[in-house]
């Protein structure tokens, strides 16, 4: 079963996530965020006592928040970075070029040690935003569609509020309710929860 380790680094409170196989100690880095040395000194300091094997960097979108640490872990890891061309005009607005290696498209698997992350294609807040979907595991990563209690912004280029809400409401509720959500920014939460209560899914 996956396990999460999660971040919080720059100045967004952007969400960064290691997905780690406890088995094979084979990791994923979810959204690489960090900015500053003493970021990037947490994360590697954490990888090191933990004899953590990162194979791979996946995001769920190319918002620069989400992009700022992912050529320093490319580099300092030598690994390849999966997400969906979709967003690759986003990435000009990234201080450094942002190189993918894997496309990413609705119903991928991504191998993660002896277990796997479902992709599942969720456009709005971007064109290309994608969930990272793990049944073993209980829990959904949703970069910046869906939150605790609110929905990712709309405004920015190539998101669609209309997109958004019916990427969520078709891909994301239909998930089974006990799957704890890990949002992009902020608190985790569940689909059941967010299935309830949430203000703009109703």
């Amino acid at each position: 079963m996956l396990k999460i380790k999660k971040f919080t680094f720059n100045g967004y409170g952007e969400s960064t996530y290691l997905v780690i196989d406890p088995d094979t100690l084979e990791a994923a880095v979810v959204d690489p965020g960090m900015t500053s040395p003493a970021e990037r000194a947490e994360f590697d300091s954490f990888v090191e006592r933990n004899n953590i094997r990162i194979t791979q960097i996946i995001n769920t979108h190319l918002h620069l928040d989400h992009c700022f640490g992912h050529n320093y872990v490319r580099t300092k890891y030598g690994i390849p970075a999966a997400a969906s061309t979709k967003d690759l005009f986003l990435t000009s607005a990234v201080p450094d070029k942002v190189e993918i290696d894997t496309p990413l498209a609705d119903g991928d698997t991504i191998k993660v040690g002896t277990d796997k992350l479902e992709v599942i294609h969720v456009p709005g807040h971007s064109p290309g935003s994608v969930a990272l979907y793990s049944p073993t595991g209980g829990f959904v990563l949703t970069g910046d569609a869906l939150f605790q209690g609110s929905v990712g912004r709309a405004d920015l280029p190539g998101g669609d509020m209309a997109t958004l809400l019916r990427s969520i409401k078709s891909k994301l509720l239909t998930l089974p309710p006990q799957t704890v959500v890990l949002p992009g920014h902020g608190p985790q939460t569940t689909i059941g929860i967010e299935t309830r209560t949430n203000p703009f899914l109703r």
